[in-house]
């Protein structure tokens, strides 16, 4: 009996709500686990959890859904997947955007779909206040690779492993990029005289670079270029001189990122001198409060004791030797 219990407890202990309760004006009526087609893929982003949930306040409603990944690479990725080709940049944020009345958006490994609303800066702001496991390490460099001119709105893929691979540049095959090095990789289509798909991926070093750019330059109609660590690949290009247009626009430009240290109250020195002051002050006064305390403890001894013999004094003689 108490191991069916548990098996039937488990499902609810394991599962943490990502809705909370309430949604600016609105309440939560209901909210379940969601099952995500495309699993394989999802699995490559790093999915954890998703959830479905429906709000509503009077005769308003609307449905959200919120996916957890490992990382904001994975809600990168899966931004990058489930953002409708129709799409309109939103001012929720560097990735959100809305179609109609949704708004898909991506904060730190969350990536959150809202069907029949558009929430407001302040309301997303105070939802991801709630959300459990919140991660919001910085995102890959690699899309600011990307040329602006010619990019097709909403073509750009993010791709981490080989399923994404398969699914959006299937002209690569696995090996060839290399995945165990930990590459990463950015997809997107741009128009010149016919449309061609760019993929420019990121190695660890320029030497892994130099040494993978042999394979790629063996790809049947494809058209490669090493810059640094980057190998920029545009397949079956209808027009080579726009690809090595297209390809002349890649360039590597090495970052420094340097740790910042934030002055505090500790690094001011005037805070030093007056805790210095503050030391003296309560040291002088802790001497002045023993020795009363130590002569008027000896007075009410002699008080005490009137006839009593007074405390001997030890001499050494040192000048009679």
């Amino acid at each position: 009996m108490t191991r069916l219990l548990l098996t039937l407890l488990m499902p609810a202990v394991s599962f943490a709500g990502l809705w909370p309760d309430t949604f600016g004006a609105f309440h939560r009526t209901s909210a379940k686990p969601l099952a995500v087609s495309d699993r394989p893929l999802w699995d490559e982003c790093g999915f954890q959890q998703a959830e479905q949930a429906e709000y509503e306040v009077e005769a308003r409603k609307f449905t959200g859904i919120a996916y957890r990944l490992q990382d904001s690479t994975g809600a990168l990725a899966a931004f990058d997947w489930q953002r409708p080709s129709d799409a309109k940049p939103s001012k929720l944020g560097k990735l959100a955007v809305e179609s109609g009345d949704s708004v898909v958006l991506a904060y730190g490994n969350y990536l959150l779909s809202f069907q029949g609303y558009k929430p407001s800066v302040a309301e997303i702001d105070a939802l991801v206040q709630t959300v459990p496991k919140l991660e919001q390490s910085p995102l890959p460099a690699l899309s600011g690779y990307l040329p602006d001119k010619g990019l097709v709105p909403n073509s750009e893929r993010y791709i981490t492993g080989p399923v994404g691979l398969e699914k959006f540049a299937p002209g690569i095959s696995p090996s060839t990029a290399a995945f165990h090095f930990g590459t990463e990789g950015q997809l997107a289509t741009f128009q010149a005289t016919g449309e061609m798909k760019l993929v420019i991926f990121s190695y660890p070093t320029p030497h892994i670079a130099r040494e993978r750019i042999v394979d790629f330059q063996r790809i049947s109609g494809a058209m490669a270029k090493r810059a640094g660590p980057l190998i920029a690949v545009v397949l079956n290009p209808p027009n080579a001189d726009d690809a090595e247009r297209l390809l002349a626009q890649i360039r590597y430009a090495p970052t420094l990122t340097l740790d910042e240290h934030v002055p505090g109250a500790k690094d001011n020195i005037g805070n030093l001198v007056v805790n210095a002051f503050k030391l003296t002050g309560l040291l002088l006064i802790f001497c002045l409060v023993a020795g009363l305390s130590f002569g008027g403890f000896r007075a009410l001894v002699r008080r005490a004791m009137p006839g009593g013999e007074p405390e001997s004094v030890i001499s050494l003689h040192l000048t009679d030797q």
